[in-house]
């Protein structure tokens, strides 16, 4: 079976994915680094803000929030 690779804004609510790759530069992947977002890191999204945007995800131990610009530079792997 082939992996199904989408980027962290397009996971589903209540979906899990395994971190593969972080296409973002500069500042912005910096700060994802910091937050632990690192290759093979298991990221859980959890819910939308009302209007959509930021999206609250788990990421081992903490709960953060990350506006869809962001998220869309996290390719992860659906855990099923």
């Amino acid at each position: 079976m082939k992996e199904k690779i989408i980027s962290l804004n397009k996971l589903a609510i209540g979906s899990s994915g395994l971190v593969k790759q972080l296409t973002a530069q500069g500042n912005i992947r910096r700060r994802l680094l910091d937050l632990g977002i690192t290759k093979d890191t298991i990221i859980e999204s959890l819910r939308k803000s009302p209007k959509g945007d930021p999206i609250a995800f788990q990421i081992r131990s903490a709960v953060i929030a990350l506006r869809s610009e962001e998220s869309s530079k996290i390719l992860v792997q659906w855990i099923e």
